[in-house]
């Protein structure tokens, strides 16, 4: 894995700190992430209009990532209903990385070498580290399985896009189609809460739609990477973006506790470095 992947994984994962820090600190997060996937779709349409089609083979992937970003934005929801944010979050992306490396290497056939293994075990402690003040309370059960379920349909559509990102033929086409397709979950929110998000005042509103466009880049980014990185490296690095919350929350949001995070970040930086030099 080049230098220059590995920077791009991580910008991706600053991005993706940046807008899940949007839905944060929004009052009404299930009508706010009605209008990040709005963003993704704006930009999308503008692009599918003077793009060429992906490959034929890589529609099935698209449509089973459209189907599965249904079942964790429904996993996200009853997990934040369930529990904290500082408690979910963690436990749904500290298991991503292992879970796409085992899918991979299952489905696809890449086999990682134990330095790069370390590295993900690494990343995945750190993130736990990030939110251990949260988590030593307890998770309740409805909690925990939400959030594992949550972390079970990222690792899925992770390996579904890395897949078909390769078949499309076209990183940039996949990639707006993909973001096209979000319009079905912004429907989905609307139909359930359309009053809600009618309500919202025009300032959340651009918010919210820049947050998805914020989102929209970073996972381009990550699909990009995965055209020449393994799939469960370029997951584990791309989860770096809890510790990258953690940060912003911690400089900007005056939570948590600086030498946690910062000890967080440190064995971050040794499991992005592994994983760097192992592959």
């Amino acid at each position: 894995m080049t230098t220059g992947i590995v920077l791009i994984i991580l910008s991706a994962a600053l991005l993706h700190a940046t807008w899940n820090t949007i839905v944060k600190t929004a009052g009404d997060r299930t009508a706010t992430l009605g209008l990040v996937a709005l963003g993704h779709v704006i930009p999308g349409l503008a692009m599918v209009a003077v793009l060429p089609f992906p490959a034929a083979e890589s529609w099935p992937y698209l449509i089973a990532s459209t189907v599965i970003h249904f079942g964790y934005f429904y996993m996200l929801g009853q997990a934040y209903k369930h529990g904290d944010l500082s408690v979910v979050y963690p436990i749904a992306r500290g298991i991503v990385p292992a879970l796409v490396s085992l899918w991979a290497m299952l489905f696809v056939g890449e086999i990682l070498p134990a330095q790069a293994w370390f590295g993900i075990a690494l990343i995945a402690v750190a993130i736990q580290i990030s939110s251990w003040a949260a988590l030593r309370h307890g998770v309740g059960r409805a909690a925990l399985f939400f959030a594992l379920g949550t972390g079970i349909c990222i690792s899925g559509y992770s390996l579904v896009d890395g897949v078909g990102v390769r078949l499309s033929g076209d990183t940039l086409s996949y990639w707006a189609w993909h973001s096209v397709l979000h319009i079905f979950i912004t429907g989905f929110v609307a139909v359930r809460r359309g009053s809600a998000i009618r309500a919202l005042p025009r300032r959340t509103w651009m918010i919210g739609i820049l947050g998805g466009m914020v989102s929209m880049t970073a996972y381009g980014l990550v699909l990009y990477a995965k055209n020449f990185a393994p799939l469960g490296a370029v997951s584990a690095l791309r989860e770096t973006s809890v510790i990258f919350a953690a940060l912003i929350g911690f400089v900007f949001l005056g939570e948590g506790n600086w030498q946690r995070r910062l000890l967080a970040a440190v064995l971050m930086a040794g499991g992005v470095a592994l994983i760097g030099l192992s592959i």
